[in-house]
């Protein structure tokens, strides 16, 4: 059978926010455009790389984590490190893992892990 027919145009997580507000604001801080917000969705970009902030939180659910693919990690971690410290959140250097790709990790104000990273060349 094939699935031709069968075509994805985009995949969006979504990403819970304690503080919904709060959370709005750390993104737009560390480099995402809010494109639009209704009362309990914001759809935030940068570039390609879209995703929707809930202000819904379950405090006992499995973390959820998020990986954001840049062409600059170096120039990512700077900004990002500064803007976050303003949040009371600290941000370690960039690191090469086992999986080829140069990253550093990231709490947002909900717990959410995210890892800003560059593929590593070759």
């Amino acid at each position: 059978m094939t699935h031709a027919h069968l075509v994805a145009v985009e995949a969006q997580a979504f990403v819970p926010a304690r503080d919904f507000c709060l959370s709005k604001r750390f993104y737009a801080a560390i480099g995402f455009t809010l494109e639009w917000s209704t009362s309990d969705i914001a759809c935030f970009r940068n570039g390609a790389s879209r995703f929707l902030l809930q202000d819904f939180h379950i405090p006992d659910a499995a973390h959820t984590a998020m990986s954001l693919i840049v062409n600059d990690v170096d120039a990512w971690w700077k900004h990002v490190a500064v803007q976050a410290s303003d949040f009371g959140i600290a941000v370690a250097p960039p690191e090469i893992r086992p999986w080829g790709v140069r990253d550093f990790q990231l709490l947002d104000p909900t717990g959410v892990l995210w890892r800003i990273g560059q593929p590593l060349a070759g």
